[in-house]
């Protein structure tokens, strides 16, 4: 069979166990804050995952099948598979609680600038490192200066989450970054219209923006790699 064949069935066997472990811990760190009791009540905070399964599990195979079929046998592919992971836990968090963890975001972001470094090692590339790391400053700073504007909008966790989203993208091109936040809203954009026409939400309801700044930046990556 043909190497991303290999590479998606692998993906797939590997984010079954992965998802799971995602869901329990998506659980657990929102169990272990102070404020637990309010964001878990009932038998919430004893529960072992954040979802019942099988739909985190399903949804992350499905993800990361993707991923290693999209990116390939490249030395990008760890990368991509990890942002892809991480991706999984902060969405189902910030669903359920519009929230971005810094216990989250600062090892995410920290392991994606390894394993981005360790890919320039492979292929020389340093350049694009370099790209990638300005691109993660730049995004962090222009969306602190987005929330400054409209508070309701973007919180200090989608701030924060610029930086990783950055890093991936930022390696992959100038027009990689727009692409992705482009996508990003949207993706929110297309969202609210049809929580508001199904009448779930209002138009003074704050949505959670982290999921959707995610699904953009791997779209836009997964088109660009692919």
């Amino acid at each position: 069979m043909d190497a991303h064949v290999w590479l998606g069935l692998g993906g797939a066997l590997l984010g079954l166990p992965l998802g799971h472990a995602l869901n329990v811990a998506a659980q657990q760190l929102v169990a272990r804050r102070p404020d637990a009791a309010e964001l878990l009540p009932g038998d919430r905070l004893v529960r072992r995952t954040a979802v019942r399964p099988p739909w985190v599990e399903l949804g992350t195979a499905a993800l990361l099948a993707v991923v290693a079929v999209r990116v390939g046998p490249s030395p990008l592919l760890p990368a991509w598979l990890w942002l892809a992971g991480w991706a999984v836990l902060l969405t189902v968090v910030d669903l359920q609680h519009k929230l971005l963890p810094n216990r989250a975001l600062l090892p995410a972001t920290a392991g994606s600038a390894v394993l981005l470094t360790g890919a320039a090692v492979v292929t020389g590339d340093w350049p694009a490192l370099l790209r990638a790391v300005l691109s993660a400053v730049a995004l962090g700073v222009v969306l602190y200066l987005m929330a400054l504007v409209t508070p309701n909008g973007l919180g200090l966790g989608d701030v924060k989450l610029g930086p990783l989203l950055g890093l991936h993208l930022g390696w992959l091109g100038v027009a990689a970054v727009f692409l992705g936040v482009f996508l990003g809203f949207v993706v929110q954009a297309v969202l609210a219209l049809l929580l508001l026409a199904a009448r779930r939400v209002t138009t003074d309801t704050q949505l959670p923006f982290g999921p959707a700044l995610l699904a953009g930046t791997l779209v836009a990556g997964l088109l660009t790699l692919g």
